[in-house]
This record gives C-alpha cells, sequence and structure tokens, in this order.
C-alpha cells in the first residue's frame, strides 16, 4: 500500500473477507497505522477494542487481531513482532486471523542481519517470528490449521504498490 490511509482500506477489505465483526488491536497508542486501521475499521461498524484490558477480555471471541511488524525478513518471508506486552501477545494468538503492519523500510535480507538487528537494538521482552498461519502435523501426521494460532495470517506493506500477502 501507499501510504497508512490505503493500509487502512486494505485492513477493512481483510476484516471484511474473513467476516470479522470484533477486531482487536495492539500498540494503537504508539502507532498511527494501526490507529488509522481502527478508526477505519470502526466507522465501517466493526467492533473495535484497543485498550489492553479489553483486548484482553476480547480477544478469545475476536475475527481479527491487528498488529505491528518490527520488520520483515526477505529470506524467509517472515515478520518480526514484538510481544512484550500480553496484549501484543493474544492478538496474534487467539482470533482466527491475524494482519499485521509492516514499513517496507523495514525490511532486511536474511535471517543473520535480522539477529544482527534484534542483538542491536532489543533490550528485553519477547520477539517471535511468523511466517505464517499456525500449521502442525504432529498428530497421525495430518496437517491442520490454526491449531497453535490464526489459521489465516495476514502482511499489509505500508509504502510500497500492491502491498498485502496472504497466508
Amino acid at each position: 500500500m501507499p501510504d497508512e490511509t490505503a493500509a487502512a482500506q486494505k485492513v477493512l477489505e481483510i476484516a471484511d473477507e474473513v467476516k470479522a465483526d470484533m477486531v482487536v488491536a495492539a500498540g494503537t497508542e504508539i502507532d498511527r497505522g494501526i490507529s488509522l486501521a481502527c478508526d477505519t475499521l470502526a466507522q465501517a461498524g466493526k467492533q473495535v477494542f484497543r485498550d489492553k484490558f479489553e483486548v484482553a477480555e476480547h480477544a478469545p471471541q475476536a475475527g481479527l487481531g491487528l498488529s505491528r511488524a518490527e520488520f520483515g525478513v526477505g529470506e524467509t518471508g517472515s515478520v518480526c513482532v514484538d510481544t512484550y506486552s500480553y496484549e501484543a501477545r493474544v492478538v496474534g494468538m487467539l482470533p482466527p486471523a491475524h494482519i499485521v503492519l509492516l514499513d517496507r523500510n523495514a525490511l532486511v535480507e536474511n535471517v543473520t542481519t535480522a539477529f544482527q538487528v534484534m542483538s542491536r537494538v532489543f533490550q528485553k521482552g519477547y520477539l517471535g517470528f511468523i511466517t505464517g498461519p499456525s500449521r502442525t502435523a504432529d498428530i497421525e501426521r495430518v496437517l491442520s490449521l490454526g491449531v497453535h494460532g490464526p489459521s489465516r495470517f495476514f502482511i499489509v506493506v505500508i509504502g510500497a504498490e500492491g502491498g498485502s500477502i496472504h497466508g
């Protein structure tokens, strides 16, 4: 997406696609893109929870989680998310669909560079890499989606034409 306004519209399109009427979001107090997307969702009639206590309460019933990626890794197609706060963890784990916003300028080439960035920038907390929807085949080797997290995962890239990756 070329800018945050277009990204907010894309988030609304995805919310409609996954039929999410309730959305939980992390980082709205510090992230203009997340806040704008939440405003757009609310104006479209979606129930949006941003307060950390409301997010914690409603995440199990929400149809969509919304958060920001710290950076993306080109080599693997993964995003790195900072899940230091409880609400940042649950928006990406409990709803059946998760959207992360990613700034085009926050892409690194490979995993080696990702770990170099992490060692210089992040001092505490929880970091995680997301490469796609939750999948497991540990029960009788049958592939299941969404057992340990969302079954749908979307990356909305801001500062790029086209700007979304579906999973």
